[in-house]
């Protein structure tokens, strides 16, 4: 056991380094930043350097450890390293980790018993890392190790940060369900509206699949909270190009599940990091990822469509035309107004994407998803219209034209992320 001395920004602790396959915990006061230089305990070169959060893995850990040494001896030779950081699991996942160090001689294991969490255990890990080139994949065998060779070579490319991402062609994901594919949606569109300037620069901000530079993030104090450690990097990381490879997660085989424990804490992140970055970096970071000419676009679509709204209501709801009930009309109405402006969205606003995807199937798909995202916006609608009006006294005219320019913009936000994008199955 040797002594290590870290220096961060003009901070300097030091923290007890073992050469060995056990690694020592932090204190859990010590702060969040990577050196600048990694540690260099053992004899030669580590280029890249793989950390692994774990809990409850011990039925996977074995079969882990094989695929990726095996993936990464034939793309780096003895240049890597693999860190498992354990916290303090009931099944022991660090204890049978340390049982495979004699076979697969690159890796290295860490026990905390202070600390939890995945975000500060890939943290941690990156902290004791010896490359230059850092990663992060989760231990539950969800991602296939192959893509590795793409991610370094993004990196050797000159990417500051390469993730594997499921949104893009070429990803995907295997078998989700729908309550988890819901979620999963929510939580990205929830993070869009309020940290655009962060999850509006790549497609799959949720991914803890990824690899970056060392001195991308070395000197910057991160604070995470939860298990989406890629926001925080991108939120305070000096991040310039970053390069995504489309990747199909697969099942989840055996491990610690996602919680509602997980979703509040990523809202509190969402609120930390916001906070953190400032108003001026979300008014920026909407109009940055706002798409003048897509917005102009979908703008019209949306005028042509209050016209068959309109138009429709007439023939179907007047007295001299068929005289149907008022209900009933609207709920036609605006149906077929949908209608109206996912065809002319499809075929002119998000022409470029729909090209790509011009079976039926997708082209339904887009549409189903078009449809949801307008019924949302129609009771983001409706509860903004009464706020405005019955809480805050605004004319009902001025507050029905605030509403309209609210969902307008919900609309076509959501749907550019979510209904118009390149992904396979």
């Amino acid at each position: 056991m040797t002594m290590q001395r870290y220096d961060f920004d003009g901070l300097s602790a030091n923290v007890l380094y073992s050469p060995t396959a056990l690694l020592p915990s932090f204190d859990p006061d010590y702060p969040f930043i990577i050196s600048t230089q990694p540690p260099r305990t053992i004899e030669g070169d580590i280029r890249f350097s793989l950390v692994v959060p774990t809990y409850n893995e011990g039925n996977n850990i074995k079969s882990l450890i094989g695929r990726l040494s095996k993936r990464l001896e034939d793309i780096l030779g003895d240049a890597y390293e693999l860190i498992v950081v354990d916290d303090n699991s009931p099944d022991r996942t660090w204890e049978i980790a340390l049982g495979l160090v004699e076979q697969y001689p690159a890796l290295r294991v860490m026990h905390r018993t202070k600390e939890r969490g995945l975000s500060t255990a890939v943290i941690r890990g990156w902290q004791v890392a010896r490359g230059d080139v850092l990663g992060v994949i989760d231990g539950d065998l969800q991602h296939p190790p192959d893509i590795f060779l793409k991610l370094l070579d993004q990196i050797e490319s000159g990417a500051d940060l390469a993730i594997g991402s499921r949104h893009i062609e070429g990803g995907g994901v295997s078998s989700w369900s729908f309550i988890r594919r819901f979620l999963s949606r929510g939580a990205q569109m929830l993070g869009l509206l309020l940290v655009p300037d962060v999850l509006g620069r790549v497609s799959d901000p949720m991914s803890v699949y990824f690899v970056l530079q060392r001195q991308a993030i070395s000197g910057r104090t991160l604070n995470p909270v939860g298990y989406k450690i890629l926001l925080e990097v991108i939120g305070r990381g000096r991040i310039g190009a970053i390069a995504e490879v489309g990747y199909v997660v697969q099942e989840h085989v055996e491990g610690e599940s996602v919680t509602s424990t997980h979703y509040i804490d990523y809202i509190r992140h969402l609120l930390r990091l916001r906070l953190a970055l400032g108003i001026r970096s979300w008014i920026l970071g909407l109009w940055q990822q706002r798409q003048i000419r897509r917005l102009f676009q979908f703008g019209m679509v949306g005028f042509s469509g209050v016209f068959v709204d309109m138009g429709i209501l007439y023939l179907l709801h007047d007295p001299s035309t068929l005289g149907l009930g008022l209900t009933t009309s609207k709920i036609i109405a605006s149906e077929i107004a949908i209608i109206n402006n996912f065809i002319w969205n499809d075929a002119w606003t998000f022409a470029d994407v729909s090209q790509q995807q011009q079976e039926w199937p997708k082209r339904l798909k887009r549409f189903a998803k078009f449809n949801s995202v307008c019924g949302v916006g129609l009771v983001i609608n409706l509860l903004l219209l009464n706020l405005l009006f019955n809480i805050f006294g605004v004319y009902y005219l001025l507050a029905n034209l605030i509403a309209i320019a609210t969902v307008t913009f919900w609309n076509f936000w959501i749907n550019l992320k979510l209904s118009w994008r390149v992904t396979a199955r």
